[in-house]
């Protein structure tokens, strides 16, 4: 029997002995992790919408009067204009010619007539202060040199008729097609040009933000064609009536687009900056776990990782302020906290 009691005795030692070591070795396990050493960075807090972008200038020139097109010169390039081409406003984009038309308007005899009529009047002007004419002469002469002058004018205005000129600075975004000397009618389209260097885009806003959109806030664009890029706009107007069928409310963000990066009629997505702070520390939400006692992260120091409580503030879709709990150049842990524990050993892989 004692030999036997002795028999269980080792066995038991031995196995003590295998699961104290086993322990040992699970206690020396690294786990491998990648950190982040923390800086002061910003962050804002932004309530997103959507919207079409539209250009605020936006002009179809049609002709004036019929006669035989000729479609001018970009000067920029030296051939005809083209769709996409910019121009400035008072360039000449198309001539229309009429012999007839010009024969007409007789402006070279209206400018003679004028020259005549304004030599009398000065010379009636003397007389009379000399007492060599009467009010009534003077008058009238006065009287034929306005005339003269308005048909001057008007000669002038008729002619213009006949240049076909941009009427804003933008950009060609509608060219029809003539034959060079082909008769066009009054009043078809000759360009359509916009300015989109500044657009503006209208938007519809829940009715919880009402109290937190203001005019003048800060709104970054951004859309699937230009995804490295982000446009800055602002809020220039908001309504203060609420839908009563969508509970939203109108607003709309006037938007610089001045490396013309946004095209008209493109489907926008807005980000309103409602809140911003600088030089706060700031984490990936993805790194924070939620436990009974409250949100946590890993940091790691001297290879072993320590689980802080946190206390947060301003929060967008990705990053999150932290207000207690971290500090500058702390490690957090940004991969494999999963499987931490606290006083966990750890392997930095990154």
């Amino acid at each position: 029997m004692k030999k036997y009691f002795l028999a269980v005795a080792i066995a038991l030692t031995a196995i003590t002995g295998c699961r104290n070591q086993d322990q040992n070795l699970t206690a020396d396990v690294e786990i491998p992790v990648s950190v982040e050493d923390i800086r002061l960075k910003s962050i804002e807090e932004f309530i997103n919408t959507t919207g079409t972008a539209f250009p605020k200038g936006d002009i179809e020139v049609k002709s004036k009067v019929t006669a035989s097109y000729f479609l001018e010169k970009n000067p920029q390039t030296g051939r005809n204009w083209q769709l996409g081409d910019r121009v400035k406003a008072g360039s000449l984009i198309a001539r229309l010619e009429d012999k007839e038309y010009v024969i007409n308007i007789s402006l070279e005899a209206k400018k003679l007539n004028l020259e005549l009529t304004e030599s009398e009047f000065k010379k009636q002007t003397s007389l009379y202060e000399k007492g060599g004419v009467t009010l009534k002469e003077l008058k009238t002469a006065g009287l034929n040199f306005e005339n003269a002058r308005i048909a001057v004018e008007t000669a002038e205005l008729q002619l213009e008729k006949t240049k076909v000129t941009a009427p804003i600075d933008g950009v060609i975004v509608d060219l029809p097609y003539y034959t060079q000397g082909t008769q066009v009618e009054t009043g078809k389209t000759i360009v359509k040009i916009m300015d989109y260097q500044n657009m503006y885009m209208d938007v519809q806003l829940p009715e919880k933000y009402i109290a937190e959109i203001k005019p003048g806030q800060l709104a970054k664009l951004t859309n699937y064609t230009i995804p490295e890029d982000t446009i800055r706009g602002n809020i220039s107007q908001l309504s203060p009536a609420i839908d009563a069928s969508t509970r939203t409310f109108k607003g709309t963000i006037t938007i610089n687009n001045s490396d013309y990066l946004l095209r008209p009629g493109m489907f926008v997505k807005a980000d309103i900056v409602t809140n911003r702070k600088d030089s706060v520390i700031v984490i990936p939400k993805s790194i924070i776990l939620s436990r009974q006692r409250g949100k946590t992260v890993f940091v790691v120091d001297r290879g072993v990782a320590a689980e802080r409580i946190i206390e947060t503030g301003l929060e967008n879709l990705t990053d999150i302020e932290v207000i207690r709990g971290l500090a500058k150049n702390d490690r957090v842990v940004t991969s494999g906290f999963e499987t931490l524990s606290n006083r966990s050993k750890v392997k930095i892989i990154k």
